[in-house]
């Protein structure tokens, strides 16, 4: 049975969505990573899976109430609500940093993720071989996806609603980028830039009374494009929720070892010190169609230590640590 929740923690929860929406859309950061280090994982997998038959039979039944219960309604939406916002905000946000300030919102995200991994290590339990080995392929995964080259661009709708099921990923397994995994794609920049600003321009059209927007072509191609990435992130949800359910239940100490693999691995894919290698045809650069450079992979390199930035940037990772360490601080005095 799931109690009423009070003002402030319907708050919490809307900010802990804003949180995970906003590291959804960074490539390199996982939104089930801030759900595992907020400590909601495990209820945001469970209520996913209550997304099933019974759910369904209750809703055409019209026992609404029960149904909100049964799925945990409130907690979802209140989660799913924040992470939708972020990307009206918190995520333009970021956009703007990450353009402008590249080396220290990388850092600062490394820093945090290397808190997350000790948050979820610390109170692992025994390190078995099944669970060494567990940890070794999550690395392993992690880091091989890292160092993978983009797809080209394609908005055929069908591949558009795989981008939604792989691209929610980022929700449910931590440690795993729904957005780099976009990027790998080809899609990035049309399913979280493109599409999510002219969503947002045919919205604020319509609600100035502006409805000749709708018989702008293109404007309806974006607005398919995001209907049918949403159609296969809800599916997406529901259905690795469900395998994540069952194997949670069953082999939790291994899950959670991959997981820590996972985000361990994705420390390659967020390395402060890189630079966007750039897809190039006969000595010109190759644009999407928003006109921007289409990025192949990124070069790592080690940084120079007699420059400022860069003990500037190894400060913001301190802060990414700490920022973890006070979470898990105050989630102690807490209990």
């Amino acid at each position: 049975m799931h109690t009423e929740k009070t003002f402030l923690e319907k708050l919490i929860l809307f900010l802990k969505g804003l949180a995970m929406g906003a590291a959804n859309k960074v490539p390199g950061i996982s939104g089930g990573t801030v759900s595992f280090v907020f400590g909601f994982y495990e209820e945001l997998i469970y209520s996913f899976k209550k997304v099933n038959i019974i759910a369904f039979k209750l809703f055409i039944s019209g026992r609404f109430k029960s149904f909100f219960r049964y799925i945990n309604a409130q907690f979802l939406l209140l989660i799913m609500a924040g992470s939708i916002f972020s990307y009206f905000s918190i995520s333009l946000l970021l956009d703007f940093f990450l353009e402008n300030y590249q080396l220290y919102v990388w850092s600062w995200f490394f820093g945090m993720i290397i808190g997350s991994i000790y948050y979820i290590g610390k109170d692992f339990g025994e390190w078995n071989s099944a669970n060494f080995i567990s940890l070794v392929i999550g690395i392993s995964v992690g880091l091989g996806i890292s160092f993978l080259n983009p797809a080209p661009e394609n908005d055929n709708l069908w591949f558009v609603f795989v981008c939604g099921i792989i691209g929610v990923s980022g929700m449910t397994l931590p440690g795993l980028s729904g957005s780099f995994i976009l990027i790998l794609m080809g899609n990035y920049a049309l399913l979280l830039v493109d599409s999510v600003n002219e969503l947002f321009y045919i919205l604020t059209n319509l609600v100035s009374g502006n409805f000749e927007v709708l018989s702008d072509p293109e404007k309806i191609r974006y607005l398919k494009i995001i209907a049918v990435f949403t159609a296969g992130s809800a599916f997406g949800l529901v259905s690795i929720s469900h395998i994540l359910g069952y194997v949670l239940k069953r082999w939790n100490a291994i899950v959670t070892a991959v997981i820590i693999g996972f985000i361990t691995g994705s420390l390659g894919i967020v390395w402060p010190w890189k630079k966007a290698v750039y897809l190039v045809k006969e000595d010109e650069f190759l644009l999407d169609k928003s006109g921007d450079k289409i990025i192949e992979n990124y070069k790592r390199f080690v940084p120079d230590f007699s420059a400022t930035e860069t003990w500037v940037a190894i400060f913001y990772i301190v802060i990414g640590i700490a920022i973890i360490l006070i979470i898990d601080y105050y989630g102690r005095k807490k209990k």
